[in-house]
């Protein structure tokens, strides 16, 4: 697609919020439970962004799209892909995220925990800050699967590393 035709429009950070409350301790039947077989965070973290981006982007590989179980991108279930799609510098179809710290945070952002230190394993979705800006992990409630929760205090997590996804918009084609 010509990048000249896209336009950056508002993400909807309120869908994306009330996508992840309905649907935190349940499964929606248009999108495949991967719990069974490595875990089904980031898959629930892009549904959610999906429903506040109202976008796939159906690049071969490099996109972020889900069709079925077996016709995916890596990004839509992989949280190192899920990162670097939405990070990713091309102006290309899709929402937009900027690597954050902790006070850039709003509702409807990604937030990822790697627990080993070495590998990025879990993507819950923010849905409350107790304090703007947050300060600190207690200020954030996020929503997650793969240890489904719905306003858990980001700070009862026992991870090693974390990174903070902050979404600025989505690029739409113009019409």
């Amino acid at each position: 697609m010509d990048t000249f035709n896209l336009r950056l429009v508002p993400y909807n950070r309120l869908a994306a919020v009330q996508y992840a409350h309905k649907w935190a301790y349940g499964r929606n039947p248009a999108f495949y439970d991967y719990e069974q077989i490595g875990g089904d965070c980031t898959n629930f973290a892009s549904q959610c962004v999906y429903a506040g981006s109202g976008i796939m982007n159906f690049e071969k590989d490099f996109g972020w799209y889900y069709i079925d179980p077996n016709n995916k991108a890596p990004a839509w279930t992989g949280v190192e892909y899920f990162s670097r799609f939405m990070t990713r510098e091309d102006a290309s179809v899709g929402p937009v995220a900027v690597d954050a710290t902790i006070s850039q945070l709003e509702p409807g952002d990604v937030v990822q925990l790697s627990f080993d230190g070495e590998n990025w394993n879990h993507s819950p979705v923010v849905v409350r800050l107790l304090r703007q800006p947050a300060l600190r992990p207690a200020d954030v409630l996020i929503a997650a699967h793969s240890y489904d929760s719905d306003n858990r205090p980001l700070s009862t997590y026992d991870y090693q590393g974390i990174r903070f996804l902050h979404f600025t918009g989505v690029r739409k084609p113009v019409r």
